[in-house]
């Protein structure tokens, strides 16, 4: 259609699920402050969540395909460089968080680096992690 702008920008997200289990605990802190500071979250045997995890990217939409981006191609990449490396894995041992705390916080910004990286060319716009029913976190590209 000729009346629509061409430098218009849309949106295309989709959703995956992932296992992992986590420890909220930093040496930085005693057995006292970690235990205050992450609660049950603490325990040394950790405890798991299923993950939600949205993956958002935005650009112009192709005049040829109409689409942001094929979502095969983001499936594609999703699938190797998330879920293949945290799927069904304690988030502890994975060397991205041998000095940070995987909190779901820093697990959001991780993925975005990593997805930023692997997504040349496209915008990545954010990354929705849903840890319980209750809890959420984003983490938006600067």
């Amino acid at each position: 259609m000729s009346g629509w702008p061409t430098a218009a920008k849309a949106y295309f997200g989709r959703r995956y699920m992932l296992s992992a289990s986590h420890r909220l605990h930093t040496d930085g802190l005693s057995a006292e402050e970690n235990r205050a500071e992450y609660g049950k979250c603490n325990n040394p045997h950790g405890h798991g969540h299923n993950y939600v995890i949205e993956v958002v990217v935005g650009g112009p939409v192709n005049t040829e395909t109409g689409m942001v981006m094929n979502l095969v191609d983001l499936d594609r990449v999703v699938k190797e460089r998330v879920l293949e490396r945290f799927d069904h894995r304690n988030l502890n041992l994975d060397p991205v968080f041998e000095s940070k705390v995987p909190t779901t916080e820093n697990f959001s910004i991780v993925l975005v680096e990593i997805l930023r990286e692997a997504l040349p060319g496209r915008s990545l716009e954010h990354v929705r992690i849903e840890e319980t029913e209750n809890n959420f976190f984003e983490c938006y590209v600067a």
